[in-house]
């Protein structure tokens, strides 16, 4: 159960990048009726047929997201030089994944030697 919560909440922080319904009130106001299909708002209609973010970033289904955050990764470095120290290189995030980092409010900081 925990991780359909953190699921959840990653979900809603991320509704911008994905192709879900940000603005539930605006959808919710076109419904004719309580028993009519739910609508979709018009900027999720808009972002669904550009298949691009307010942005301009690539729009993502949650595992595609998730997916492209994965490739953020640390490097452990070895200089040919025996003398010095190994360190740990961190991928530089790419626009999309920067946005992502910032909407989960997650900052990417260097391990500790």
């Amino acid at each position: 159960m925990p991780a359909y919560y953190v699921e959840w909440h990653m979900r809603r922080n991320l509704a911008p990048l994905l192709f879900d319904d940000e603005d539930k009130t605006a959808a919710e106001k076109m419904r004719v009726s309580v028993v009519a299909p739910a609508q979709r708002s018009i900027s999720a209609q808009a972002k669904a047929h550009s298949k691009r973010t307010q942005e301009d970033l690539p729009v993502h289904s949650f595992q595609t997201l998730l997916s492209d955050l994965a490739t953020i990764v640390s490097n452990r470095v070895q200089p040919k030089d025996a003398c010095a120290p190994a360190f740990d290189l961190i991928t530089i995030p790419t626009a999309l994944q920067q946005r992502a980092l910032d909407l989960l409010q997650v900052t990417i900081k260097p391990p500790v030697a």
